[in-house]
């Protein structure tokens, strides 16, 4: 089977062939095939492979996706104090399989609508999509102040204000990956770093505010610092390549999933954030269950968040020298043994802080190293379309992991072992399918890729 696919070290050779990087066999007598180049093959636009790999445009994309980070994923990630929050407050009269549908509904949005987002993206830039999902995100918070009913919360939480997160999650990815190659990793990993800072920022406000203000003033205030930051985000992420407008067509998102690299590393990303973002999800809720007080289980959100900093940055600064697949993998591995050998049999606040600490350091790179990958193997102008198709199919685990977590820790009274071995596993059967992602494109050497 071939594909055009790029290796992690130069996006600018294509790989022929999925299991080799030798060229054709040729006859005898017959030259030495070289290579064609990609934008030949697809009659890319002038200057594509010139990656500026910096400079004022660079970096300002870089800004301002960071900033897109932060309000979204870094929004997100402070499930663990809504469900704890709502659980005790405005939705106390429902069981936590039923609340924990409110932020895994809110992640399936945010990731699900990359499908129709990354077309969009393709045919017509970051400037749209970043303007309206900018209008929602903000209009959705507003709307989460004055909810006070499930379906309420359900519609501007879970539905309006993810779909607006979208909308500027994906072009910043997308738009940062234009401008660096050899570079991309450090890039990116300052771009989700954005939502490691986010996911500190957002919980202690929340903490620090709700029991002064209120928590519909809470929100309110959280919304006024993201509507800045995305007005900062509009006026600086910008694409390197002119979009190229295109009718929407099925078979630009499916047609990847034909490449075996890309349906494994797809089938990795699905089953990496079903486990992923279980303890996100539940780990407050346990802690207290445990008989941590509820001021320190509140700040293990940030706690974890906050170390997610050095995994979402460090690891990505790494792989542009050791190989994306092979820092992923790394960090894929140990994510899933922290979860097993760590935050299954902890107990006492400091063994739960400690797994805090380093989940954060080692899931960051499930945020980081993901679109890196996508990228490394998609061609530059339909870096958008696949990174959606990717993305929209895992985010039916975001939509489930959280849900099937709280209802194995209803069916075990409050008993959480079950919910972790199930994160844990979930973890691990990702990490393996990394792997095999990457022998499917270089095979067992151990080189950089």
């Amino acid at each position: 089977m071939t594909a055009h696919l790029y290796s992690g070290s130069d996006l600018k050779t294509p790989l022929t062939h999925i299991e080799s990087y030798r060229s054709p066999s040729r006859g005898p007598g017959e030259p030495k095939a070289s290579p064609t180049p990609h934008h030949q093959q697809h009659a890319s636009p002038p200057g594509q492979d010139d990656f500026p790999e910096g400079g004022a445009r660079a970096w300002l994309t870089v800004s301002g996706a960071s900033a897109c980070l932060f309000v979204s994923f870094g929004w997100v990630n402070c499930a663990g104090i809504f469900q704890s929050h709502y659980q005790a407050n405005e939705l106390s009269n429902y069981t936590s399989s039923e609340i924990s549908w409110i932020p895994a509904l809110q992640i399936f949005f945010m990731i699900f609508s990359g499908i129709l987002v990354g077309q969009i993206f393709d045919s017509y830039g970051p400037a749209v999509l970043l303007a309206v999902g900018s209008f929602l995100h903000v209009f959705g918070m507003m709307m989460i102040s004055l909810s006070t009913t499930y379906y309420q919360i359900l519609l501007s939480q879970a539905i309006c204000s993810a779909i607006g997160a979208s909308m500027v999650f994906f072009p910043a990815f997308t738009c940062v990956s234009t401008w660096f190659l050899k570079k991309r990793g450090a890039a990116m990993g300052l771009v989700v770093c954005g939502s490691s800072i986010g996911g500190v920022i957002f919980p202690i406000m929340l903490i620090n505010l709700i029991p002064k203000v209120g928590f519909p003033w809470a929100i309110r205030i959280c919304a006024f610092l993201v509507l800045a930051l995305l007005i900062w985000a509009n006026l600086t992420v910008r694409t390197r390549i002119p979009p190229v407008k295109r009718s929407f067509e099925l078979k630009a998102f499916t047609a990847p999933l034909a490449e075996l690299p890309f349906a494994l590393l797809t089938g990795a990303i699905f089953f990496f954030y079903w486990g992923m973002f279980v303890p996100f999800t539940f780990i407050v809720v346990e802690a207290l269950a445990n008989g941590m007080s509820e001021n320190l289980a509140n700040y293990l959100v940030p706690i974890l968040n906050g170390s997610s900093i050095i995994g979402r940055t460090v690891p990505n600064a790494m792989a542009d020298k050791l190989g994306h697949f092979n820092m992923m993998i790394i960090m894929g591995a140990l994510t899933s043994i922290l979860i097993l050998a760590v935050w299954l049999p902890s107990s006492g606040d400091a063994a739960i802080i400690t797994f805090a600490v380093l989940f954060g350091i080692g899931s960051g790179a499930g945020i980081g190293l993901t679109p890196v990958l996508i990228a490394s193997i998609s061609p530059l102008q339909q870096i958008g379309a696949r990174t959606g198709t990717a993305f929209s199919i895992a985010s039916i685990a975001a939509l489930t992991g959280s849900p099937i977590g709280g209802a194995i820790l209803t069916s075990a009274n409050g008993a959480s072992q079950s919910t972790k071995i199930f994160g844990g596993v979930a973890c691990a059967v990702g990490t393996l399918l990394f792997i095999s992602a990457r022998v499917a494109l270089v095979g067992i050497k151990p080189k950089k890729f």
